[in-house]
């Protein structure tokens, strides 16, 4: 397989504040985040994502018995302890930037625990990976050179990997 002739991790290196800082598993972590949510988004969401289009899968996962909860348990926990500690909201939770339409108060539940509804839990999860995604393709991320993000995308991409597994 031939390489595209412009290189664009060259280019980043070069121009992008903190990227030359990134390890090869930074980088491959979030370069995979950016081709599975890519996938998910065209595959499950028919290439229109919103959080009301994430609630109404899960919903229709849980009425077709489809969810397993065991399959998010390890993300779920992680999210969990980004976002919330002690029923607070971290500071990495307002980084998240919901807004009114991403059900933050369906978000905040089930990252503080109130809620454990499957489909709920789901939705919750897949909407955190939505707004990872918007962050990182909105330039977000860049604000703190992508620091400390990969276990981030490392858990967005199992959520992605675990979802399609259910799509039909």
């Amino acid at each position: 397989m031939q390489s595209c002739t412009l290189n664009a991790m060259e280019w980043l290196e070069r121009n992008a504040p903190g990227f030359r800082d990134l390890t090869t598993e930074d980088r491959s972590c979030i370069l995979q985040f950016a081709l599975l949510w890519s996938f998910f988004e065209a595959k499950a969401l028919q290439a229109r994502a919103s959080a009301q289009a994430i609630r109404r899968l899960a919903g229709e996962w849980e009425a077709q018995g489809r969810i397993r909860p065991s399959d998010f348990a390890a993300s779920l926990l992680y999210f969990r302890e980004r976002y919330s500690s002690g029923g607070h909201e971290t500071i990495a939770f307002a980084r998240l930037k919901l807004r009114s339409r991403d059900y933050p108060s369906l978000v905040r539940g089930v990252l503080e625990g109130t809620n454990n509804q499957s489909a709920d839990s789901v939705a919750a999860l897949l909407i955190v990976v939505y707004r990872l995604r918007n962050n990182l393709f909105h330039g977000e991320k860049w604000a703190y050179e992508m620091k400390d993000q990969r276990s981030n995308f490392e858990q967005a991409n199992e959520v992605l990997m675990k979802a399609m597994a259910y799509v039909a």
